[in-house]
């Protein structure tokens, strides 16, 4: 924020500056004019238009001048010159002596019209617009403000206004002198080079499923990345349960799931390097070049095992030709909880408390005394009546968090560079106390370093060198943010205040003086809060070299690239803490309002630090790539090939056992062909060849093809007559089968040999030696039985593609797909005890399937010179269900999970609450404890007389959403520009945990919507939405069951933006070529049926809340 403030009084300062005369000092002999504007550029700021042809016949210049105003200067500089000058808004226009009045240099290829003009797009001016004279090579180039000078030889010619990504626009001269360009986005062409596996494909070429995200669509306002994939893509379905610094990644899925194998997730490549959630979680979005997201078997084969699931392609940006560029982008955000828990008042909670031990035992003995219950609501003394609200007194209503990003990008013909720093600060909500000398909130600061240097060897040769590493630092409290907010839940509100204060008689005590009841042992999550604190590091870098050849002396189209890139990842956590010294209340002496404090644990509290160390983590990782690729065309006729081979070595140094500690690894040889014809018909083979270390020799590699086709319709003749209305008709399929070796668990290194512990203390036995003595060896055991016979989890993918453009301003893209798995591990369950085995059976004997489709459509429209409009949205929907499941065969065909989704709850139907105790009695019986009137009815689904585990159905939707989808709209005037999107998610349930909110069972706390809402003696609402009050958890009502399933759908204000450019004049004044203030907010309004808590954290909504962030944001571009 003070760095903001400085730059805007610095650039107020210029302008007003700006206000008086420019002067300038010259000194030069014999220097050309055109190194005489550069230099007076340099003084004033001034810009200078002109054709170099013009400058050709200007004579040297030679003068000396001390602070003298512009335009006396320049006079001095043009005497004599053939060619004149005028100065319009701080900018100087060279242009030619008419000819009267250069008799002395009259040629005939001179230019006889000057022209100027400005070139614009519907966000704002375009520097390096090509403006060339039709039919000829005589041109310039817009400058860094969008203007343009150039000469013309009569007013009969043509000017061709031309740059990637606009339409071509030609435009007449007829005598006019100034002209003022909208150049409009080629919508066909934009997108066109999309990053796919080992390279690039025209977007009209290819035949995969592949998404690209927009990188400007990743830019929210979080530490995070993952944050902002809910809703932005096509085929992911993505979701965030929890709002913690440092514990808010969000989980993401292409396609669903239809493994239930422990490997269900996508992929992660980032140039090139297999890497983790988090390693992209930290990326920053200034850094990003493209974002692709790879879905059907065709664009993932390449990858072979590794991308089973879908990957993710991330590649970052590289230099460019140029002088420095400096970006740089600030921001401030306050964030806070989008909704917090709402808990009953004190009050209420004692009174309820009392009112569940009576109605289960009506001779029960109640906690809380009518004079307690009184004086606390009078508010006699907080200290002996406490009335705690645990969440105020730990947690802050808002955070306040900053982001900086810093890059620089340029270079020559022969080495470019792209070197980038970051800094992301990251603060919890919970309160510190000042008495301790160390911090208890969380403060997660995360860095990243990166440096991308390309560089031409030769004119055949490139070289890239990639460096890079992310770190975290953290310190937290010593259990975590989240588990502090589920502390809250089983705290007591009533019976001791969170410390006493240092009274007389502890006058001399030194330590906080934590509170607790009687003889302790009651939860104060203030104590567990601020006791002690937890640092964490977490560090990773990485180191690639990358080489290109072109080998185009061989054969025209060939090429060969070779890659090598090395990982080094590493953890480490330490805890400090003291023991807390805790009090209880001995005494209190109503008539004089005073009280008598105990120490109840004075022989185990500590008043210094301890210290303990926790888990580390080291793993290397070494990765290498060769390719060699072919391209050509011939006439009509389109061909390409690419040949990969792939090698992966992982080595962990906290193993644990033998086989986990010996290097993981991994070969493969992939394979690309592809042939067009006309850019109508397509066709694409690929292949993946790949070798897992984890079956025996004759499973050991794996073969897995895949091919597709496409036509583009659009293309052909008998289409020209509606091809305006309809730009672009294509057609897609695909069909292929990919390998997952990621099955079991990751403990299981090698299935084809048993893991045998030949000293295994939990087969210790106890010997006799004969002699009256005794000793104890350990034993031997087998966690894993050799099995030659486990493979592959093979895939068959089958995906059918629309795209459709309309008007030049549409665009729409949906896919179909069909997903086949088999061969999925499972345990054997039919294996008899006799055998004695004393580790799982385990066989591919699993099948499940999946089906879906992912539409997308984007729409771009330029009203007018000032205003443009654009609004996107994308539809998933992704459904499995399991074809073959290990598991008994049942009576009750209804309880087998064949047909059924994979994250299908089962439990049981409840039908309302019992009205009475009689009516529970004359009920089937409910085999769970005791249970009566108000308790949960359940429905004796088989119709025996009881309820078991036999009644137990499908119930609900799956609890990874089915379908994610997303919409939002930008719109600018001038130099304005607004946006917003919504995300949301459906066909999903998430069930409220009844064990964690019971009220009063281990001092819970009970929820308001529970007090408002629960079935008791006066009110027998059978529909209540928490059953009859226990103090303690009642088994009966803890099924997962209907009775506490929730829809968990909604509709979320995902992110809003308004942002400004400043005008040119004062980006000139801070040499800036971009400079934009804005202001943007995320999760501002959420529509839901559920109104506990923020649905989004579907059954853990008792964890650290997800978080709405306020921000406000600068970026600035400086040449």
């Amino acid at each position: 924020m003070k760095l903001t403030a400085i730059l805007l009084i610095a650039s107020l300062v210029q302008v007003s500056a700006a206000s008086f005369g420019q002067r300038v000092s010259l000194s030069l002999r014999r220097t050309s004019l055109e190194d005489v504007l550069k230099e007076i550029k340099v003084q004033t700021g001034y810009n200078i238009l002109y054709n170099p042809v013009v400058l050709r016949n200007t004579k040297p210049v030679t003068v000396k001048l001390g602070d003298a105003p512009i335009e006396y200067a320049l006079e001095k500089c043009f005497e004599g010159q053939p060619v004149s000058y005028t100065i319009e808004q701080k900018t100087i226009i060279v242009k030619n002596k008419p000819a009267d009045a250069a008799n002395k240099i009259v040629r005939a290829e001179v230019p006889k019209i000057t022209i100027t003009g400005t070139i614009r797009d519907s966000v704002g001016t375009l520097p390096g617009v090509s403006i060339v004279i039709k039919d000829t090579k005589l041109g310039t180039k817009s400058d860094e403000n969008g203007r343009f000078v150039l000469d013309v030889p009569n007013e009969n010619v043509v000017l061709v206004f031309s740059m990637v990504g606009y339409l071509k626009q030609e435009v007449p001269v007829r005598g006019r002198e100034v002209f003022n360009i909208m150049l409009k986005p080629d919508t066909k062409g934009l997108e066109e080079v999309v990053v796919v596996a080992f390279g690039t494909q025209k977007r009209t070429d290819m035949i995969g499923s592949v998404t690209s995200v927009k990188v400007s669509d990743l830019k929210i306002p979080s530490s995070n990345l993952t944050n902002a994939l809910a809703g932005r893509a096509a085929g992911m379905i993505a979701f965030q349960r929890s709002g913690e610094p440092g514990r808010d990644n969000a989980d993401f899925f292409i396609r669903g799931v239809t493994t239930f194998g422990y490997k269900n997730t996508p992929l992660i490549l980032i140039d090139g390097m297999e890497l983790t959630t988090t390693d992209l979680a930290r990326l920053q979005p200034d850094d990003i070049s493209s974002f692709s997201i790879m879905k059907d078997a065709t664009s993932t084969a390449l990858y072979g095992a590794r991308g089973a699931n879908g990957v993710i392609l991330v590649t970052t940006k590289q230099g460019a030709v140029g002088k420095a560029q400096i970006s740089l982008r600030l921001e401030n955000s306050v964030s806070a909880s989008v909704k917090d828990i709402e808990l009953a008042d004190p009050i209420t909670y004692m009174l309820q408390s009392n009112e569940a031990i009576l109605t289960r035992n009506p001779l029960g003995t109640t906690l809380y005394s009518d004079e307690k219950i009184a004086n606390t609501a009078a508010g006699v003394n907080p200290i002996v009546y406490p009335a705690n609200d645990w969440r105020k007194l730990m947690f802050k209503d808002y955070a306040v968090n900053q982001r900086v990003n810093l890059n620089v990008s340029g270079g020559g013909d022969v080495a470019r560079y792209f070197v980038s720093g970051s800094l992301n600060k990251d603060n919890g909500l919970l309160k510190v106390d000042h008495r301790n000398n160390f911090n208890n909130n969380i403060d997660l600061k995360s860095y990243s370093l990166r440096s991308n240097i390309t560089v031409n060897l030769t004119k055949s040769t490139e070289m890239i060198v990639r460096l890079s590493g992310n770190f975290d630092d953290y310190t937290g409290p010593m259990d975590g943010g989240a588990e502090m907010y589920r502390k809250v839940m089983r705290s007591n509100p009533v019976l001791f205040p969170m410390f006493y204060p240092v009274d007389a008689a502890h006058s001399y005590v030194k330590h906080i003086m934590y509170g607790n009841f009687e003889e302790g042992g009651y939860t104060n999550p203030y104590a567990d809060m601020t006791r002690g604190y937890m640092d964490y590091s977490r560090s990773l870098m990485l180191a690639q070299l990358e080489a290109k050849q072109d080998l185009s002396v061989l054969t025209k189209g060939l090429s060969l690239r070779v890659m090598m890139n090395t990982n080094r990842a590493s953890y480490f956590d330490v805890k400090r803490e003291y023991n807390p010294y805790f009090y209880s209340l001995a005494g209190y002496d109503p008539s004089a309002n005073t009280y008598f404090l105990k120490n109840i644990n004075e022989n185990t509290a500590t008043e210094y630090l301890g210290y303990r160390e926790g888990g580390k983590t080291l793993n290397s990782t070494f990765y290498m790539e060769s390719m060699l690729n072919y391209n050509a065309q011939f006439k009509k006729h389109g061909v390409s090939g690419l040949l990969v081979y792939m090698m992966q070595n992982n080595i962990n140094a906290n193993a644990g056992d033998l086989q986990q500690s010996l290097p993981f690894r991994n070969l493969g040889l992939s394979g690309r062909a592809t042939y067009n014809f006309d850019s109508r018909y397509y066709l694409e083979y690929n292949f993946g060849y790949n070798g897992s270390e984890r079956f025996a020799e004759k499973n050991r590699f794996g073969f897995f093809p895949s091919v597709g086709i496409a036509w583009s319709v659009s293309n052909e003749k008998f289409f020209d007559k509606v091809r305006p209305v309809i730009n672009n008709l294509r057609l897609r399929a695909t069909y292929g089968v990919v390998g997952n070796d990621a099955i079991g668990s990751p403990s299981d290194r090698f299935f084809y040999l048993s893991n045998v512990d030949m000293n295994a203390g939990a087969r210790y036995a106890v010997f006799g030696n004969g002699q009256g003595a005794s000793f104890g060896l350990n034993g031997v055991n087998i966690s894993r039985y050799a099995n030659s016979d486990i493979t592959w989890e093979k895939s068959t993918k089958t995906n059918l593609a629309l795209e459709l453009g309309l008007l030049n301003k549409l665009k729409v893209n949906a896919d179909f797909y069909s997903e086949q798995r088999k061969n999925i591990l499972m345990r054997r369950e039919a294996i008899p005890v006799t055998m004695g085995l004393t580790a799982d059976v385990r066989s591919n004997v699993g099948e499940a399937s999946g089906k879906g489709m992912d539409i997308s459509a984007d729409y771009q429209q330029s009203i007018s010179r000032d205003f443009w409009f654009s609004a996107m949205g994308n539809f998933t929907y992704a459904k499995s269900k399991y074809k073959v499941y290990e598991e008994p065969v049942y009576d009750e065909k209804y309880r087998s999970r064949i047909g059924h989704p994979i994250f299908q709850e089962y439990g049981y139907i409840a039908e309302r609450l019992f009205v009475d105790d009689a009516e529970a009695a004359n009920s089937p019986r409910q085999n769970f404890g005791a249970y009566g009137g108000g308790d949960i009815k359940y429905t004796d689904v088989n119709r025996d007389g009881q309820i078991t585990e036999a009644d137990r159905v499908p119930i609900g939707n799956p609890r990874l959403p089915e379908i994610v989808y997303g919409f939002g709209f930008s719109a600018g005037y001038k130099s304005f520009d607004l946006s917003a999107f919504f995300q949301g998610l459906a066909n999903e349930s998430f069930w409220i945990d009844a064990a964690g909110t019971s009220p009063f069972n281990n001092q819970t706390q009970l929820l308001k919507a529970y007090a408002d809402s629960h079935w008791s003696e006066d009110s027998r609402d059978v529909y209540a939405l928490w059953p009859r009050l226990s103090p303690n958890l009642n088994n009966n009502n803890n099924q997962t069951s209907t009775w506490f399933m929730r829809d968990g759908s909604f509709l979320r204000l995902k992110q809003v933006e308004i942002g400004y450019k400043i005008p040119q004049s004062i980006q000139k004044r801070l040499h800036a070529s971009g400079f934009r203030l804005y202001v943007n907010a995320s999760n501002l309004v959420n529509i839901s049926k559920f109104k506990l808590w923020d649905v989004e954290m579907g059954g853990d909504g008792l964890g650290y809340p997800i978080q709405r962030v306020f921000n406000i944001g600068l970026n600035i571009s400086l040449k």
